[in-house]
């Protein structure tokens, strides 16, 4: 009888440890849909109707608080998302539609928070970025979780959400034919990352990027490149001033059409205008060799410019010139001009068209030159907007590439 009781005794430890295994393997297991991963690999699977979604095996921790999702092939849309979500979240919805759930999203730039209506958060993101998602363990409180993306080991912002990390498990979203990324749940992310990417990129100087990839000092246009709406802007983070009042682009690839556009504009400029187009802008233009006002209509101004060429902007400032930024401080010290905010992402914040939106006041007038290849191709006179000029660049056809220079005299 003994033996009897020990023997079932046996089955039975041996079934409860079988039941505890498949628990284990049920909460410890990666779930996803309409998806192929192969490797580090995930891949979509559907018809463009239909959401795929992938959810790690194990949520964000103090061991293991962040990852980053490559992006290899954008597809036909690029609508890939990257996010923290439950564990049993619903596989045919992208992250951040759900409630307790928070995306950043590669197509349009924007912030999904347990809601289908984005708000606008950083750049667009396209094939070869890294985008990365985490939370700060120092801001753990009250039952909330602060939790930041990365674009390129660059923060674009932070977020905070009602729950602990406990219940947020990194998840991956794509919706169109070809979309393709590599994940990595174990990436670091770190101040000593940061500092390195500061070095090896000049995204930093940039206050706003629309359409155009950042690599170092090379700008790159990534929009459609199909009508007049696809212009790629990029604007200076900081104006031109009596210390740094020039800079330079050369045209390494004039791409289809060479629709380059080298200027100054107000803060705020319309995403997709040229420069020069709209109030508060002046521009030179490649294309046709025009200079452009404030107005879609352009004069005979200079040579066109091609593949090599070397376009400069700047403007000659009076003697007793004073930027009207609203500081007391010397316009000269970089420092007065407010740095970007752990806790914001205020590089994005006016990202939105702002073109007819009341009068701004225009402060002195200045005489903007622009050069091509060394040589002084014009001058004119204009009115400098509130807050001052801040170089911008605009660029609207396949393939163009051009590299910067926003401090060639600095040494």
């Amino acid at each position: 009888m003994d033996d009897i009781n020990l023997h079932y005794r046996f089955l039975n430890w041996r079934r409860r440890i079988r039941e505890i295994r498949e628990v284990g393997a049920v909460r410890y297991r990666e779930r996803f849909k309409r998806m192929l991963r192969d490797g580090d690999v995930l891949s979509y699977q559907g018809n463009s109707d239909e959401v795929g979604c992938y959810v790690a095996p194990r949520p964000l921790s103090k061991g293991n608080c962040y990852f980053e999702v490559t992006i290899v092939d954008t597809g036909v849309r690029g609508m890939i998302a990257v996010g923290l979500v439950p564990q049993y979240y619903k596989l045919d919805h992208q992250p951040g539609w759900l409630p307790h759930s928070v995306a950043y999203h590669a197509d349009d730039g924007k912030l999904y928070n347990g809601n289908t209506v984005g708000q606008q958060f950083g750049p667009k993101c396209n094939r070869g970025d890294r985008i990365g998602c985490g939370i700060y363990l120092e801001s753990l409180e009250d039952g909330r979780t602060t939790v930041l993306f990365t674009k390129n080991g660059k923060e674009v912002g932070t977020v905070v959400v009602p729950g602990s990390p406990e219940a947020l498990y990194p998840a991956v979203g794509m919706h169109s034919l070809g979309e393709e990324v590599q994940l990595d749940l174990q990436a670091e992310w770190g101040m000593e990352e940061d500092g390195l990417m500061m070095v090896d990129s000049h995204e930093d100087e940039w206050g706003r990027l629309h359409d155009v990839r950042v690599t170092g000092t090379l700008l790159e246009y990534v929009g459609k490149g199909k009508s007049i709406v696809d212009v790629g802007l990029a604007q200076s983070r900081l104006p031109l001033n009596t210390r740094c009042h020039y800079y330079e682009l050369e045209i390494t690839d004039a791409g289809e059409k060479c629709y380059i556009a080298l200027g100054l504009a107000r803060r705020n400029y319309p995403k997709n205008r040229h420069p020069g187009w709209s109030r508060g802008s002046i521009a030179y233009h490649a294309d046709d060799g025009k200079l452009f006002q404030g107005s879609g209509v352009g004069d005979a101004f200079g040579p066109r410019c091609f593949e090599g060429d070397v376009m400069g902007c700047g403007i000659m400032f009076p003697r007793d010139y004073i930027l009207d930024s609203g500081d007391d401080s010397d316009d000269g010290d970089l420092e007065v001009w407010p740095k970007q905010r752990r806790v914001q992402n205020e590089l994005y914040m006016n990202d939105e068209d702002e073109e007819e939106d009341g009068e701004e006041k225009e402060g002195s007038k200045v005489m903007v030159f622009f050069t091509r290849n060394g040589k002084v191709v014009g001058r004119r006179e204009v009115a400098v907007p509130a807050g001052g000029f801040y170089p911008t660049i605009g660029m609207m056809s396949t393939g163009e590439k051009i590299r910067v220079d926003l401090h060639p005299l600095s040494g």
